[in-house]
């Protein structure tokens, strides 16, 4: 199963970025994941945009999804909310048929963001028909360098929770 892993985040060291790279490191041999953290380089999405084709960097968005057998989507909380660069991202793809039967989880690398969480779930559930709430990984990841992070990820119980993750998210998808 290819799996497209997409950070909210758009710094650089992103603790949900990390987390979804470590992730992807535990994923084989049944998932390979590839992981997207552009979603600050896609331009602020405008109706007037949504021309064929769209711009290069959305182009390239729209190809990662569309090569994927689903999504998985991790990010911050930015002010009680979802953060901008994700948000945009989403709109791009809202007129799409993209994502519409595209089966989407979520994880989360805080102990904190309901906030955040609860709006991420509304907008997903309304651009997919397949956006499920009740497979969901969240590990406490927060001030962790990258490197524990993987660290943190690799261990052998949480490495556990990674596997039934997928696991879930497999058998959603064969529903």
């Amino acid at each position: 199963m290819k799996i497209l892993a997409i950070s909210g985040s758009g710094r650089a060291n992103s603790t949900n970025t990390a987390m979804l790279r470590a992730v992807a490191d535990l994923a084989w041999p049944d998932h390979e994941i590839s992981v997207f953290s552009g979603v600050a380089g896609l331009p602020v999405f405008s109706p007037d945009l949504e021309v064929e084709p769209p711009p290069d960097e959305v182009q390239t968005f729209l190809d990662l999804i569309n090569e994927s057998d689903c999504l998985i989507i991790s990010s911050p909380e930015y002010v009680r909310a979802v953060p901008g660069g994700l948000k945009n991202a989403i709109d791009w793809l809202v007129s799409r048929d993209e994502i519409i039967t595209k089966p989407i989880a979520l994880m989360h690398a805080s102990h904190r963001g309901e906030d955040m969480l609860g709006q991420l779930r509304l907008v997903l559930s309304t651009v997919s028909q397949q956006f499920t709430e009740d497979v969901f990984l969240r590990f406490e990841l927060m001030k962790l360098s990258p490197e524990e992070i993987a660290v943190y990820v690799a261990k052998a119980s949480n490495r556990s929770v990674v596997i039934d993750f997928l696991q879930s998210l497999t058998e959603r998808m064969e529903r």
